[in-house]
């Protein structure tokens, strides 16, 4: 029985990157946490969970945070900024030619076409000069253009494919900022991301890494 809550405390805290943190840290609670792990997985035993706790910590306490992780792969990775962006949803069409057809025109041109698809339609996201060249190649096809928005690309080193928590702490920085974001997209170390352009300004505050 002492075997498995150990390792059902251990794994809850494994579940919980913030705990594990603030356990290597050595800033935690540990009764307050030990309070949790068995409200939350209905262990009677205290003591065993708190022990249990105790226990990983030692064994974990000279591990970097992944907090720390997180933000030496932030200070190597750099920002580019590109205006002028329009979001462009159509309905998916069955035969994908005029759309290979729409992309070869924009990249002959030097222009930024990047396209995600969905179960019944399909977002463009691209360059403003290219409004006019979209109209008239996927006519009624189009179900809405917006435009004013900012892509920002964060281009990350290697090591974030084996660091997780990343994207989702780049996220919460625009979530606690009030800032919405409108698409995003990944590709390997890039991060790509669709805002208001009148959110830029704020946005380049809290993405000084």
């Amino acid at each position: 029985m002492k075997k498995n809550i150990h390792k059902a405390t251990k794994d809850y805290i494994r579940e919980h990157p913030s705990i594990k943190d603030c356990l290597i840290k050595g800033i935690i609670n540990y009764s307050a946490l030990s309070r949790l792990i068995s409200k939350d997985l209905k262990i009677k035993k205290f003591d065993a969970v708190l022990i249990a706790c105790r226990r990983y910590r030692e064994k974990i306490k000279n591990k970097k945070t992944l907090e720390s992780r997180i933000k030496k792969i932030l200070k190597k990775s750099r920002l580019e900024i590109k205006t002028k962006i329009i979001i462009v949803v159509i309905e998916k069409p069955r035969f994908f030619s005029e759309l290979l057809s729409l992309e070869e025109s924009i990249k002959k041109q030097k222009g930024m076409f990047n396209l995600i698809e969905g179960t019944e339609t399909i977002t463009i996201i691209t360059d403003l000069e290219f409004k006019e060249l979209i109209k008239e190649k996927l006519k009624l096809k189009i179900i809405k253009i917006n435009k004013n928005f900012v892509q920002i690309n964060i281009i990350c080193p290697p090591e974030i494919e084996s660091t997780p928590g990343v994207i989702s702490h780049i996220y919460s920085l625009f979530a606690e900022n009030g800032i919405n974001i409108l698409e995003e997209m990944s590709c390997w170390t890039d991060i790509m991301i669709i805002i208001d352009e009148k959110d830029l300004s704020k946005v380049m505050e809290f993405l000084k890494f």
